[in-house]
């Protein structure tokens, strides 16, 4: 195993910098949750809108596109009239929805300290 410096530990494309870009919005790990949890890795655009209390459409498509761009879901458009749009987990996603479980189990294990946390002013609580 190769060892690195601080500064090439912490460079600017470095793994935990480019794990946290996957989540630059708040809804993609949620979109990854809901596809996974609650429909076995795919789902059509309208289910997911239903399955997202919150996110407006102009939201949920900038973030289904952002994340297809990423790898992390593919699109498949069907030959239908009008076109039914369904997005797809990939292999990549799968193992990102891995961690995203872990801590949103985290979340509800304690969510008595969420509770107690001070808002922040950019915060909807």
């Amino acid at each position: 195993m190769e060892r690195h410096g601080a500064d090439e530990e912490w460079r600017e494309d470095c793994a935990p910098r480019r794990v946290l870009e996957l989540f630059s919005t708040k809804w993609t790990s949620m979109v990854l949750h809901t596809l996974k949890a609650r429909h076995a890795g795919r789902a059509r655009t309208g289910v997911l809108q239903r399955s997202l209390p919150g996110i407006s459409k102009k939201m949920l498509t900038q973030t289904l596109r952002d994340m297809e761009a990423s790898g992390l879901i593919t699109r498949h458009v069907a030959g239908t009239v009008p076109p039914a749009v369904a997005y797809h987990l990939t292999p990549l996603g799968e193992r990102l929805v891995e961690p995203v479980e872990i801590l949103y189990a985290w979340g509800r294990a304690n969510a008595d300290a969420l509770d107690a946390l001070k808002p922040r002013a950019t915060s909807r609580r």
